[in-house]
C-alpha cells in the first residue's frame, strides 16, 4: 500500500507542476525489499518537462493496486475473525 501511495504522490506531483517552467518530473522506481514487500525510489526524471499520459495512467495504476492490496487486509481480517468465533 505504501508503494502504491508513494507512486500516486508522486503522479499528482508531476500533474500539478506540469505548467511550472524547468520542472522536472518525479519517477517512481519499485522492487523487491529484502525480507519481502516493496521499496520505493524517487528520483527525478532524466530531462524537463511533462509526461500527462504517462501521469495519469500511473494514478489509475496506483489506485487499483492500493484498492487490492485493501481487498486483501479486508479478507484477512473476516478469516481471522471467522477463525476466533469457532467453539470448541
Amino acid at each position: 500500500m505504501g508503494a502504491a501511495l508513494s507512486t500516486l504522490r508522486s503522479a499528482a506531483h508531476n500533474v500539478a507542476n506540469a505548467n511550472t517552467a524547468g520542472f522536472r518530473r518525479e519517477t517512481v522506481h519499485q522492487r523487491t525489499a529484502v525480507g519481502g514487500g516493496v521499496a520505493v525510489d524517487v528520483r527525478p526524471a532524466g530531462q524537463a518537462g511533462h509526461a500527462l499520459e504517462r501521469d495519469v495512467v500511473a494514478q489509475r495504476l496506483a489506485m487499483n493496486a492500493f484498492l487490492a492490496n485493501l481487498a486483501v487486509f479486508r479478507a484477512s481480517d473476516a478469516m481471522a475473525g471467522s477463525l476466533l468465533s469457532l467453539r470448541v
